[in-house]
């Protein structure tokens, strides 16, 4: 049911980074009436998610990554580290962060991002244009039935003021919203895992590390308790580093399949894109794994060769980085010569050493981590191996069993915490949503990798047969998947804060012109137009430097927070779209024509504004809106 003919209404569903950067860019973007409806189901995450939500990030828990890169508009780098020295209200902070100055290149307690997307939030909130209005609503949905120009989701426990339409929905305790477009940002689902099935409720067992519970049980642990930590991934280094700064001097086991560690930021790191030779040994026909690893390996070694060798300013500690990001553009077309179910497997078995040569960590947590490793008989030991099974000993305490190269050995240990805590294969996940759109055929897992949901390249979701669905959108980790063959963006960046910024400035861009468009009676599908291709083409050369005006201030737009400064810009992209050469001259024709060319140029616009070619600060100064003082990279 659309309901174009009142205020419109984008739901999103899902308060947590994901969510939340979508609403502040939909209140930013819109520039007529349209409700925004911010659905949370659990209120302690609003703003936050698991990520970042104070009860689960004592503060002892860092970013994975600098300060300078936690900022939730890709066009303002900045604008986090200026919010916690400026703006961050430190009245109960502790010692030493009430006192920290931030810099770009340090760390920053993960908790203290709740209160900045708080901040950023309700600043957008003020800065709409008239008749733009954010409701923040507490329930759960739990279902959803799409129509061409709209849905209707089931809501449990909804609780909200000033929202109108709404009717009892099909069981007691739920309530049908409708909507004219829906954004699914639900975040990350948990997984059980398969060899804990006998201790998912023991006492001694930590499923979610991020959970108020879980921290709880690892600050109340006797320091000279054993521990073992299944997993290597980032989020286990958080629950060893807390547990080593509060002083514990006990066995700490972390358990790793690949023996992956990860690497330690060099101080003054930043982020950086290098042009490197197409790899083309990786995008020969795929034969086998054996052949294909090798062809890989070879093409590496002969790629950070070269950055070496040609690019003496990067550390060599960050090569890798450098080259993962290079290579990029390329891996898409590499990724369609592998099968599907070869390349599922290679996903599963390096997805954690795929990470660790794209990502690295903050000093700030891996020193501990290092110095309790470093002595032979330090409290912290590797264990290379998969975790067979977990079970209850008949001392109260857990048994770990570990098979490695052949042989199984055992971990009796007073504390178990898992890090196999996400699910991203949506046909395992037990929420009713989920059960429910793949039930319906509203939502359906990525075929090629196992991971997130089939999407198009708006981020719409996709059926069995390809098509988009409805008007409902993806952000975050529902496009693992996704990102992986369409953009190349595998480990941890298929769905970090990099990624989500990108989704939600195209999701927002996107849902609020189709519904412009949808109020004119015009059609949908702007790349249709005939300037699109030559804006997207060669715009400076081929386009009217009108049109190319307009984009360029269409980009200023689009990346401009303050509303005054957004009104002064719309106009002036009206302006330039009217003084073109080509409009049709009966006015009725020529009202058509703009809308349809101011479409066009947001289309081309957005896609400008989320390049990933370059750094955000590159990107800065590409498209004329960094701020003269910033530092180059």
């Amino acid at each position: 049911m659309s309901r174009t003919g009142a205020r419109p209404r984008v739901l999103v569903v899902g308060a947590g980074l994901a969510g939340t950067a979508t609403a502040i860019r939909l209140l930013h973007f819109a520039r007529s009436p349209l409700e925004i409806v911010l659905l949370e189901r659990r209120p302690d995450y609003r703003s936050a998610g698991v990520a970042y939500h104070r009860d689960g990030n004592p503060w002892e828990h860092v970013f994975n990554i600098q300060a300078g890169r936690m900022s939730v508009f890709r066009e303002d780098v900045l604008d986090f580290v200026r919010w916690a020295n400026l703006e961050a209200d430190r009245r109960d902070w502790p010692t030493p962060w009430a006192e920290s100055k931030f810099v770009e290149h340090g760390p920053a307690p993960r908790r203290i991002f709740q209160d900045y997307l708080h901040d950023r939030l309700a600043e957008a909130r003020r800065e709409s244009y008239p008749g733009v209005v954010l409701v923040e609503a507490d329930g759960e949905a739990v279902d959803m039935d799409v129509r061409a120009q709209g849905a209707e989701v089931t809501v449990g426990r909804l609780s909200a003021s000033g929202l109108d339409g709404l009717r009892a929905g099909p069981v007691p305790g739920t309530t049908v919203l409708s909507a004219d477009h829906v954004v699914l940002a639900t975040g990350l689902e948990l997984r059980d895992p398969p060899f804990a099935t006998e201790v998912a409720e023991h006492g001694s067992f930590v499923r979610n590390p991020y959970s108020a519970a879980g921290v709880r049980k690892l600050a109340a642990l006797p320091p000279d308790a054993t521990v073992a930590i299944v997993g290597s991934v980032l989020s286990a280094y958080d629950s060893a580093g807390l547990l080593l700064r509060n002083g514990h001097t006990g066995p700490i086991h972390l358990v790793s399949r690949s023996g992956t560690i990860f690497r330690t930021y060099p101080g003054g790191h930043q982020h950086g894109v290098l042009r490197l030779p197409r790899p083309a040994a990786l995008l020969q026909p795929y034969r086998n794994r054996e052949e294909f690893l090798a062809r890989v390996r070879a093409e590496w070694q002969t790629a950070c060769s070269m950055v070496e060798e040609e690019h003496a300013d990067v550390d060599p500690v960050i090569v890798a980085e450098r080259v993962s990001k290079a290579w990029e553009p390329y891996l898409p077309e590499a990724i369609e010569h592998i099968p599907t179910a070869e390349l599922r497997r290679l996903l599963d078995d390096f997805g954690t050493a795929i990470a660790a040569l794209r990502v690295g960590a903050m000093e700030y947590t891996m020193a501990v981590i290092e110095r309790a490793m470093r002595p032979p008989d330090g409290p912290l030991k590797l264990v290379v191996g998969k975790v067979a099974a977990i079970t209850p000993a008949e001392s109260g305490r857990l048994v770990v069993a570990v098979a490695a190269r052949g042989e199984e050995h055992a971990i009796e240990a007073d504390l178990v915490v898992s890090n196999f805590g996400r699910e991203s294969d949506y046909a395992r996940v037990g929420q009713p949503l989920w059960r429910n759109l793949l039930r319906r055929g509203i939502a359906v897992p990525h075929e090629r990798t196992g991971r997130g949901l089939e999407v198009d390249e708006t981020g719409t979701l996709l059926g069995a047969d390809g098509r988009p669905v409805g008007p409902v959108f993806a952000v975050g980790v529902l496009r693992e998947g996704d990102e992986i063959v369409r953009n190349g963006r595998t480990g941890a960046f298929t769905f970090n804060l990099a990624a989500i910024k990108n989704h939600s400035i195209a999701v927002a861009a996107h849902a609020v012109e189709q519904l412009r468009l949808r109020q004119d009676g015009l059609p949908h599908n702007a790349a249709e137009h005939p300037h699109y291709r030559t804006c997207v083409g060669n715009p400076k050369e081929a386009a009217p430097a009108a049109l190319e005006e307009a984009v360029v201030l269409e980009v200023r737009r689009l990346a401009t927070r303050a509303r005054r400064e957004r009104e002064a810009l719309d106009s002036r992209v009206d302006a330039c779209i009217r003084s073109l050469d080509d409009r049709p001259a009966p006015p009725a024709e020529a009202s058509r024509y703009d809308r349809l060319l101011r479409t066009v140029v947001n289309r081309v616009a957005v896609q400008r504004l989320t390049d990933v070619s370059m750094t955000p600060r590159q990107l800065r100064r590409h498209l004329g809106i960094a701020n003269a003082d910033e530092p180059e990279d």
